[in-house]
């Protein structure tokens, strides 16, 4: 699902083409708050700078594929969401506070941004675009979120849809090839993330994944994803559960559980990684590889995967 929009030059771009239109209203200022950052609700795993993948942890780059699919898909929006609240607002109608609609001339698609003070100190929140490749085109909505600021300054929590096939819709020129929908809750002073995706594969048949994200206080991380997928064998599918942990220097283990299809007796394989990120140990309870490396090598030296589902 990964992105090709180009965050920096489509933010500025909003920017600029926003100035033309805006009225000197002012907006709540714990909307600029309220609105989680790209930042705050990103996967933060350190990066690897090997470029001999061949030798690098399979499953760190697994996890890595993750993480940048979903900080690249939710960054984008909140960055443009974030540049907009930085100005007056276009319209005040009631609680409800509207940027836009603008769009710069070259643009294919023109945006606006509504956000609504529920009344109870919560806001809900909208980005919505339409074609101007096609006349008559009706918005849609690409970012469907609501945020609770109470708690206090990076305590908040809320959550937001991300409809990717809506933004290619709207504009098919710069929205690349990602596909479906992410649906993410966070909750910024535990330092989690819960995200649902909802997309196709090649095949265009259905595929649905859960992710459970933690930060931990130093700089490590603990994520768990459920997916079904072909483990190997027939094309029937299992069940993939896949718990990776790492410490604040990237050194980590991941832990896969498969079950269902060709594994109806089910199996566990487990692999450790150093600092840079390169396999210290690996093992399989059904003999899919051999053994190699040692468990004391491992930054988790045990397995421990969620309750099987």
């Amino acid at each position: 699902m990964k992105s090709t929009l180009k965050t920096s030059l489509l933010a500025a771009a909003c920017a600029t083409s926003l100035i033309a239109c805006i009225k000197q209203d002012e907006a709540p200022s714990e909307i600029k708050r309220a609105i989680p950052t790209a930042d705050q609700v990103k996967i933060k795993l350190p990066q690897s700078a090997n470029k001999a993948v061949g030798d690098v942890a399979e499953w760190y780059v697994a996890t890595r594929n993750v993480t940048r699919t979903f900080n690249g898909g939710a960054g984008w929006v909140l960055v443009l969401v974030h540049t907009i609240v930085q100005f007056p607002v276009t319209s005040v109608n009631g609680d409800t506070y509207t940027w836009g609609p603008w769009s710069d001339a070259l643009d294919p698609a023109e945006y606006k941004l509504d956000v609504t003070a529920v009344g109870d100190g919560t806001y809900t929140y909208q980005l919505s675009g339409r074609s101007k490749t096609q006349a008559g085109s009706a918005f849609e909505v690409i970012i469907d979120g609501k945020a609770d600021p109470r708690p206090g300054d990076l305590q908040g929590n809320g959550e937001f849809l991300i409809d990717f096939d809506a933004g290619r819709r709207v504009n098919p020129i710069d929205a690349g090839d990602a596909k479906g929908q992410v649906d993410v809750r966070y909750d910024l002073a535990a330092r989690h993330l819960d995200l649902g995706i909802m997309s196709t594969n090649e095949q265009g048949e259905p595929v649905m994944a859960d992710y459970a994200y933690n930060e931990t206080a130093n700089g490590g991380g603990d994520m768990v994803f459920n997916i079904d997928g072909n483990a190997g064998g027939t094309a029937a599918q299992e069940h993939i559960t896949l718990r990776s942990r790492w410490q604040s220097d990237g050194a980590g283990r991941a832990d896969a559980r498969m079950a269902g299809g060709d594994l109806q007796t089910g199996a566990i394989a487990s692999e450790c990684w150093d600092t840079s990120f390169r396999r210290t140990y690996y093992t399989d309870s059904v003999n899919f590889a051999p053994t190699e490396g040692s468990v004391s090598a491992c930054a988790f030296g045990t397995v421990d995967l969620p309750p099987q589902h």
